[in-house]
Parts: C-alpha cells; structure tokens; sequence
C-alpha cells in the first residue's frame, strides 16, 4: 500500500514538474534581453517613443531592452512577428492605431489583434490637429463645414496614406458633419504637408507637433484638436467637439502588447515597470516634445481601449468602404 502511495507521488511531481518551472522561470523573470517590435523604419515617431521606454524599462527590470524595427504592410509585419513569438515575456510590440485599424482594412491577417495579444499597458496618447491652407475660406470648423454643403465634393483633403489615421480622421468628420469631402492620398504625412503648405489640396489632419511651427508662421491655419480634450502643447486650439462635431475624437497612441498566453505574473510586472517609466520626469518632458502625454494604466484598461478602437475604426473604415488590397 505504501508502494502505491509513494508511486502516486511521485507521478504527481513529474506532472506538476513543468508548471513548477514556469512558476521560477517567472518569479526570476527577466533572466535574458526583451526586445520590442517596432512596426516602422528607424526614426519615425514609434521608433523613438519605443527606444526611449526600451532604455528606461531596461533599467527597471535590469536586463538590456532592445527595439526591433519590423516595418512594412502598415504594421502588419512587426505585429505578425510579435503574435507568433514564445509567450515567455521576451517580446513585446509597440502597437500604434494600425492595429487597430487593419482588422477592418485587410480582408485577411496573419494574426487576431485581439485574440493573439495579451495587452501589457497603453504607453502614450497625442492629439492630430485639422489644419488649413490659409486661402481656404474657413477660419473654423463650422464655417468649414458650411463651406463643404455648399460646395459637394468640391473640397479635398490630404493623408499620408489610404487607410492611415489621418485618412480615418477624414472620414470620421465627413461622416458625423454629414458632408461630402474628396480624399487625396499620398505616400507619407511630409509629402501631404508640402502640397498643403503650397495649396495643392484644403485641409488634413497631421501630427499637432509637426504641424505647429506651421501654424506660428501663419503658413497653416489651425481649426481644432482631435481628442477629447485640449492639447496640453496648444491649449488654444478648441478640440472637434468643442468646435461643433459632437463625438469626434481621434487620438494617435501607441501601448505594449506581449504575445498571447505569457503568463500573468510577467505581464504584471511589465506594467508596473512600465508604469514606474512613464511617471519619470524626464520620459514626461521628452513625451511633451513629441505633443504626448504618457498615459499610464492598467492591462484590462488598455484592453478595453483596443477592442473600443477596434470597433469605431470598423465602423467608419465599413461605411467608407475602404480596403488596402
């Protein structure tokens, strides 16, 4: 009898054996680097948001962070990458409104935004801003939207891309205003912004940052903010739905994921890492350059963000018929 007890045991070491080792695997995590997916060319603006918390967050967890860059098929590829990875802890992705976007955009993806990510925290919020080529007369969003009815299909606006934020910030206002505005897409937010500057197209909503130097020399003329407040680099420029389109909000973002299925201890600790990263001093003032907040939070919080974007993005990208194939 005591055979057959001790043998009982012993079987349930063996099959306790692998969870027992992913329980120290975690409780000594990190042992080795973790490198960050970055869905875009060295430079861009997620390059060197996810460079600047990849050094801060190495620090904090004591292991070398390093950033990745996995650009091509707006975003796809790096978040391919990422949701294929180990769930170990030791790849993250630096996920950017494409990811949820593309959902609706692509007929087919190699991944579930939703499903195949285990959301760590969102890491920074910015603001787009609707600016005007100074000959346009429209000097706010209502006399701009008075000036669209009167002229269907007359206006145009730029992007830096079919399918891009800045196309969708089009759409959104075309549809909550109800009006019929023509879309011009180009290869980039730098090619748009010169054509706007030289009055080749009407308006666009671009990074608020890049666009202010713009707006003091009076070669743009600033209509309003797309969050859901003021933006704390230019408190003088009204948002949307202050300026008269109830419900438009746009905010670019981007925010940690790790692949599905990394344990919960880990990404717990990655969060309050990360946490810890954004409420130094130093990350806020190099965020502020960037015209971001840091926006430090919960897993769940940041997961519900991403299935709340998932579903607006949807619904406009659905209504305007939009498709990157």
């Amino acid at each position: 009898m005591k055979s057959i007890i001790c043998c009982s045991a012993f079987s349930c070491a063996l099959a306790s054996g692998p969870a027992l080792v992913q329980a120290a695997d975690t409780l000594s995590y990190p042992v080795k680097a973790v490198r960050v997916i970055a869905p875009s060319s060295p430079g861009s603006g997620v390059d060197i948001v996810s460079r600047l918390v990849a050094q801060k967050l190495g620090a904090n967890l004591g292991q070398q962070v390093v950033v990745e860059n996995r650009a091509g098929a707006g975003g796809n590829l790096g978040a391919e990458v990422a949701a294929k990875a180990a769930p170990d802890g030791y790849t993250l992705f630096m996920a950017t409104p494409s990811h949820a976007i593309n959902p609706a955009l692509y007929r087919k993806l190699n991944y579930d935004s939703i499903r195949d990510f285990a959301p760590v925290g969102l890491v920074m919020t910015g603001q787009y801003v609707l600016v005007a080529h100074p000959s346009l007369p429209a000097k706010s969003v209502k006399e701009l939207v008075a000036l669209a009815r009167a002229r269907p299909g007359q206006l145009n606006y730029a992007s830096a891309g079919n399918g891009n934020a800045t196309h969708l910030a089009g759409e959104l206002l075309k549809s909550l205003a109800r009006i019929d505005i023509v879309h011009v897409a180009y290869k980039g937010s730098g090619p748009a912004l010169v054509d706007l500057i030289s009055g080749q197209v009407h308006f666009m909503f671009p990074n608020l940052v890049n666009s202010l130097p713009h707006i003091a020399s009076g070669r743009l003329r600033a209509l309003a903010v797309t969050g859901a407040k003021r933006a704390t680099a230019a408190p003088h420029i009204p948002t949307l739905i202050e300026a008269g389109v109830p419900g438009y909000t746009v905010m670019s973002w981007y925010g940690l994921l790790a692949p599905a299925g990394t344990p919960q201890a880990v990404v717990g600790r990655l969060n309050s890492e990360l946490v810890k990263v954004l409420r130094s001093p130093d990350v806020k003032e190099r965020l502020a350059g960037q015209g971001a907040d840091p926006a430090e939070g919960t897993p769940e919080e940041f997961s519900a963000f991403l299935k709340e974007e998932i579903a607006k993005w949807g619904k406009v990208v659905k209504a305007a018929n939009i498709s990157a194939e």
